[in-house]
């Protein structure tokens, strides 16, 4: 049944609040106590998203005497990364496409009207 209320990478980052959580225990390892006075929410609220980082297995805990610590577990951000770099091929298309629409448009507007002025005085 634990299996069932797993949760995966991208669910687990689809929330901005957890978002929020990974990038503040990117720096270091952090009780629930401290990780709370960061978000304006009670500390409940803050567990129940470290609990969905944790089954995503983007956070790992650890006991320290009477209170656990949080800290981020990035190797499952990896899946997530692989993703994303399929789809990066169809965005430097994209981008690529709109760099050469600028440029094209760059070049027609400077031999546009303002060479005919130019012409003008010339004359």
């Amino acid at each position: 049944m634990a299996a069932a209320l797993k949760h995966d990478v991208f669910q687990a980052i689809a929330d901005p609040t957890r978002r929020k959580l990974l990038r503040l225990l990117g720096d270091q390892e952090m009780p629930v106590t401290v990780i709370s006075n960061h978000f304006p929410m009670s500390r409940t609220a803050v567990s129940k998203h470290l609990r969905i980082l944790s089954e995503a297995g983007l956070v790992k805990q650890r006991k320290v005497g009477r209170e656990t610590r949080y800290r981020l577990e990035p190797e499952p951000l990896q899946e997530l990364k692989r993703w994303l770099a399929y789809y990066e091929r169809f965005w430097e298309n994209k981008i690529t496409a709109l760099r050469r629409y600028v440029e094209t448009d760059d070049l027609e507007e400077s031999s546009g009207p303002l060479q005919v002025v130019e012409q003008k005085q010339e004359d």
